[in-house]
């Protein structure tokens, strides 16, 4: 028998099935969210400096809007919104409730008695999650744009805490519902398939009523029989309408 050890062929895959692209962008998050919180630490500066503080610091407040502008803006044009953007978002939100259990103020929360810790800022991105849970499962909706509410939902539980917090997601996904409704209204009229319309109208609530009686394998099955016809829709342009839309009328209108 033969000592010699049979070399391995040079095309073999050692990856083990790891999808290395994936893991090099993934290892980046966290150094992008120290971005997104330096950015907030120099936007508070600002503030302070020559903002009103009658409504409080919303240094903050800006970056996250335009964390949200940019992942509305990547998602109308590509359809997708990237892991580098919403993903960087979340974990920059635990980091600013990180911050702030540790008594770390360079950037501020809403009020001193209303700030957030890590365990708000997580609580608050599991919200965000859930309210966007029964259109994920049936795919009618990206896993970026889930992705971008639990981003937003990060942040304001660091900023608000996890009461005020809680109600300031809510209230603004329900404004990013209607704006979704309203750009679907839209787009029907622009089409002129009202027939079809009211039938995928339909099929979308059968879906539903199937993701809770038979569960969400289900639900998502029988949606990927209808993927061919589906009309896509940009859903983190909407969603960023009714964020920046709630925060505006919520910290400018009735402060």
């Amino acid at each position: 028998m033969s000592n010699s050890v049979m070399a391995a062929p040079a095309n073999a895959d050692d990856s083990l099935g790891i999808d290395r692209a994936f893991l090099v962008s993934m290892a980046r998050i966290p150094a992008l969210a120290f971005v997104w919180v330096g950015l907030a630490w120099v936007a508070s500066a600002v503030w302070e400096q020559f903002g009103p503080l009658e409504s409080g610091n919303l240094g903050p407040m800006v970056v996250l809007a335009g964390g949200m502008i940019l992942a509305a803006a990547i998602d109308g044009w590509a359809f997708k919104v990237p892991n580098w953007c919403t993903l960087s978002l979340v974990v920059s939100g635990w980091y600013l409730g990180i911050l702030h259990d540790c008594g770390v103020t360079i950037v501020p929360g809403f009020a001193p008695d209303a700030t957030g810790g890590f365990a708000s800022a997580l609580l608050c991105t599991f919200l965000g999650f859930i309210l966007l849970f029964p259109m994920l499962f049936i795919q009618g909706m990206g896993q970026g744009d889930v992705k971008m509410q639990m981003g937003f939902g990060a942040w304001i539980g660091a900023y608000f805490g996890l009461g005020l917090g809680a109600s300031v997601i809510i209230w603004a996904f329900c404004l990013g519902a209607i704006v979704g409704g309203v750009f679907g209204i839209v787009m029907m009229f622009a089409r002129r398939q009202f027939g079809k319309n009211a039938e995928n109208f339909r099929a979308i609530m059968g879906d539903l009523q199937t993701l809770v009686t038979d569960g969400p394998s289900k639900a998502a099955a029988r949606a990927n029989t209808r993927r061919p016809s589906w009309v896509r829709l940009p859903y983190g342009v909407p969603l960023c309408i009714g964020f920046l839309g709630y925060l505006w009328y919520r910290l400018i209108l009735v402060a």
